[in-house]
């Protein structure tokens, strides 16, 4: 685990239907762990755990630092937080033997700590004592948790770093340099921010560019103080210090006029005794890029458009409509399962199109006059496109005397269609409209092969797909196109370019309010919307916030990539 020092933080969210207030960012340390080892220092590593269904899940984890009774994470968990959710979050310490895996015994594990992000949040800096098994003391051991919130408008930096001419602290090899940036605080305490990887025997490295939030660099204040220092890694932990330089934002962006960026990395113990000492190296700043990170509202603020379409299972399955126990039997009383799916969805989406005209298909049923079997048409012989959700649902109901329920259960085609449609002549490169293609249907589908390849070809165009399972059906294999088990990938394996299918059986929302399933059903869109546009590195076509002008005035800005 040498080279076991790298911080990463990919965003982690904490499912649940509500809507996402905001981002948290949480940074781990802790202090006087328990020893397990007999000839050195225990190997520390937290994981993350959050509480689903009264069950503890496995959320995240930090690198493992070597030797180390006091460590300083680098990794950054990254969290949704719901400010009307009670979210329990439970972190555990063990000590790593291995390369990958957590030791399983009581020796292992050098405590715990329960919470919940709420606290976490309202603490900003919560400290507490680590427990073992029963609430038993973990000593004089304690973790503490950092939280810093990151707002939806936040930017973030990616720094490209090298150095030249490092003091050589091996004996019989050269040193092998790793730099740590830390932020000054208000209150003089230092925060690290960053924790490079490990260059081997080199004393010219060259650290793979990193990306970092400007909430977490400096505060979004240019001015701030960071600390950098540079060690010579050992496996043991003793790590050598080599040197340190202090910095600011605003220094680093002096790179964006061509200008050479570049601090002496002192050793100060160095600098008093040596009269001729100038530095022990010179750390250079190859590269600084500016990213805006934007988030759903400001692409739905900038003007773009939600067009919503509808393709409502048509099949034999569901039963003759005029039966009372079909599943499309209209009762003057209450709507059928697929009119409060249609419903429920259709009311929060018509709220995104400012034309609220709808798209409605039908699949699986045989056509008047000669009753052929389509794959997909226009579920009434009125236009294509219908005002308002209300004009859905009056097609729906006018075309069910009119046709012949069918089969198959065939949505590629429907899939195909709409990705065609949301593809546009292909020259289509602002952020003016996205797509959401509702499906409800009765049954597994009978085209899974071919399902998953429209799935992969449609990740690649500004779509998300909602499937709605309605009736009593066995929906197991209809969880392999949601991409929630594992990443979805066509038949020759090729994966999708987003995870844009969301599926859900309406039997688990039948007591529950229309503004239940449709939270559930859309409360990953926000997300692809912003996920498609970032990937094509789409800005909004008026965006309506930006970051603090100090900040983006020396450097242009792209969206996040």
């Amino acid at each position: 685990m040498n080279d076991v020092l790298e911080a990463t933080s990919p965003a982690t969210s904490l499912s649940g239907p509500a809507t996402c207030v905001t981002k948290v960012e949480l940074r781990v340390s802790c202090k006087a762990l328990l020893d397990r080892d007999t000839l050195n220092k225990s190997d520390p590593c937290v994981i993350l755990m959050v509480q689903n269904d009264g069950q503890w899940i496995e959320l995240d984890r930090t690198e493992v630092i070597k030797s180390n009774l006091h460590p300083v994470f680098g990794k950054v968990f990254s969290l949704d937080y719901y400010f009307e959710e009670v979210q329990k979050l439970r972190f555990e310490v063990y000590d790593i033997h291995g390369t990958h895996s957590i030791g399983t015994r009581d020796d292992d594990f050098l405590g715990g700590v329960e919470c919940t992000l709420g606290q976490i949040v309202a603490q900003k800096k919560m400290v507490k004592p680590l427990l073992l098994k029963y609430g038993k003391y973990a000593g004089k051991s304690t973790m503490t948790v950092h939280a810093e919130e990151i707002s939806g408008n936040n930017g973030y930096v990616e720094l490209s770093f090298c150095a030249k001419k490092l003091d050589d602290k091996d004996l019989f090899s050269k040193s092998d340099p790793f730099m740590e940036i830390y932020r000054i605080n208000d209150d003089e305490t230092e925060q690290l921010v960053y924790r490079t990887e490990v260059i081997k025997n080199n004393l010219n490295p060259v650290w793979e560019p990193f990306k970092v939030s400007l909430i977490s660099l400096c505060s979004c204040d240019e001015e701030r103080k960071l600390k950098c220092l540079v060690w010579d890694h050992d496996s043991r932990g003793k790590h050598d210090f080599i040197g340190e330089f202090y910095a600011t934002f605003r220094e680093m962006q002096k790179i964006s006029g061509g200008n050479k960026v570049s601090w002496d990395c002192v050793n100060p113990k160095y600098k008093q005794k040596k009269r001729n000492y100038k530095n022990s190296g010179v750390v250079i700043l190859t590269d600084l890029k500016l990213h805006r990170v934007y988030s759903f509202l400001d692409y739905i603020m900038g003007g773009c458009q939600i067009h919503f379409t509808v393709a409502i299972d048509f099949t034999a399955s569901n039963g003759d409509p005029r039966n009372s126990c079909s599943l499309h039997y209209i009762n003057p009383y209450q709507p059928n399962e697929y009119l409060k799916a249609l419903i429920a969805v259709g009311e929060i989406c018509q709220d995104y199109d400012s034309d609220k005209r709808f798209s409605a298909l039908g699949f699986g049923a045989r056509i008047p006059p000669n009753y052929e079997v389509r794959i997909s048409v226009c579920i009434s012989v009125l236009p294509f496109l219908f005002f308002w959700i209300q004009g859905v649902v009056e097609a729906y109901q006018n075309c069910l005397p009119k046709i012949q329920l069918y089969g198959p259960t065939n949505v590629a085609p429907i899939i195909n269609r709409l990705a065609k449609v949301a593809a546009g002549d292909g020259n289509i490169k602002d952020a003016s409209r996205y797509h959401i293609l509702l499906i409800l249907t009765d049954g597994v589908v009978t085209d899974m092969a071919d399902t998953r390849e429209a799935i992969v070809r449609a990740s690649y165009q500004p779509l998300s797909i909602i499937i709605v399972g309605v009736g009593n059906a066995d929906f197991t294999d209809m969880q392999i196109l949601d991409g929630d088990d594992g990443v979805l990938r066509s038949p020759k394996g090729e994966p999708v370019l987003r995870d844009i299918v969301q599926f859900v059986p309406f039997r688990d929302f039948k007591t529950a309010s229309p503004a239940a399933l449709a939270k559930c059903v859309l409360a990953e869109v926000p997300s692809q919307v912003v996920e498609y546009f970032s990937h094509k590195a789409i800005s909004p076509m008026c965006p309506m916030r930006d970051l603090p002008t100090p900040i983006l005035s020396p450097v242009a800005t792209t969206p996040t990539e």
